[in-house]
Formats: structure tokens, C-alpha cells, sequence
């Protein structure tokens, strides 16, 4: 196991006790504002996965550039990722492939196969998320006429989201082992 899958499985944490939290105040009816832990819960599950890949590939990195360490090649590899990395936003499946393959040469999307899930699915999936990460991230919450506004995300999908990227983040790093 990777020390960047160890530190995911910190992170992920956060996201599974905000859920927890929610539904120790979920009574009958809810509270208005516990709505606001299922959006901050998809925030987290999906912070952990990009701190995921940041980390991983750094990692992956520093391992094949251990022979290179300290030279003119090396520093400039590192200092190349790391601008990289600050631009890195919204780890969609297009850009966590681009992002494996232009610093590892692995084309980490095609391991991502797990139970019910192919590659194609899981891309779909992830891209799904991030785009409603976006949603929670910016818009917290939807205007409404009068009636009552549908929340962003439901507590079986944030359920479903956790689940998700712990098993993306697994079959990730399964990938990547046995192809470096």
C-alpha cells in the first residue's frame, strides 16, 4: 500500500464522520441546516481523492527519479510537478489521466475496475461528482420561489460517493503497484 493510500484513508475519515454527524441530528423532521454536513461530506470524500492523487504521483515520482535526486534533471522534473500540482483542480478523469501519464507513463483509468464497475462507468462516475463538488462549492444553495429547494445531495448519494472513491482510490493504487 501506498503512503499516499495510508493518508487518503485519514482523510476519507472526515467525510464518513460528517455523515455520521448527520445522521445523529437527522430526527423527523431535520433540522434546516443539517443539510449543509451532506454537501460539506461531499466536499471532503472528494478533497481526499485529489489529495489522493497528488500525493501518489508524487510519490510515484520521487521513486522513479531516485537514480536523478538532487541533479539539474531531477530538481527540474520536481519543481515542473509541483507548479503542476497548484494548478490542479478538480481531479476529473481526463485530468488525473493526463496527469499519470505525462509524469508516470501509466494510464491510471484503465484499473479502475472494481464490482459493477468498468473504466468507462467509474470516468462517468468520478465526473459526476467533481461536477456536483463544484455545485456544493459554489452554490450552497439553490434559490427557491417559495417552495421548498431539493438539497444537493442526498445521504444515500453521499453514502454512495464515499464508497465510490474508496474503492476508485483502492483499484488505484492496486494499478499503479502492479505496473511500476
Amino acid at each position: 500500500m501506498s503512503l499516499a493510500k495510508t493518508s487518503f484513508e485519514y482523510g476519507i475519515k472526515d467525510a464518513e464522520e460528517l455523515l455520521a454527524h448527520f445522521d445523529s441530528m437527522n430526527t423527523n423532521p431535520p433540522p434546516a441546516n443539517a443539510e449543509v454536513l451532506k454537501r460539506a461530506g461531499l466536499v471532503m470524500a472528494l478533497t481526499a481523492w485529489e489529495t489522493y492523487v497528488e500525493d501518489r504521483v508524487v510519490e510515484g515520482v520521487q521513486k522513479r527519479l531516485v537514480a536523478v535526486s538532487g541533479s539539474y534533471v531531477g530538481d527540474f522534473i520536481n519543481k515542473k510537478l509541483q507548479m503542476e500540482l497548484k494548478q490542479f483542480h478538480n481531479p476529473t478523469s481526463e485530468k488525473t489521466k493526463k496527469l499519470f501519464i505525462d509524469y508516470l507513463d501509466i494510464d491510471v483509468t484503465q484499473g479502475w475496475t472494481w464490482a459493477n464497475h468498468e473504466p468507462e462507468k467509474a470516468k462517468a462516475a468520478l465526473n459526476r461528482w467533481i461536477s456536483k463538488r463544484g455545485d456544493a462549492v459554489h452554490r450552497s444553495k439553490p434559490l427557491n420561489s417559495g417552495s421548498a429547494a431539493a438539497h444537493l445531495i442526498k445521504r444515500d448519494e453521499l453514502e454512495k460517493v464515499i464508497r465510490f472513491i474508496k474503492d476508485l482510490v483502492k483499484a488505484t493504487d492496486d494499478y499503479l503497484y502492479s505496473n511500476t
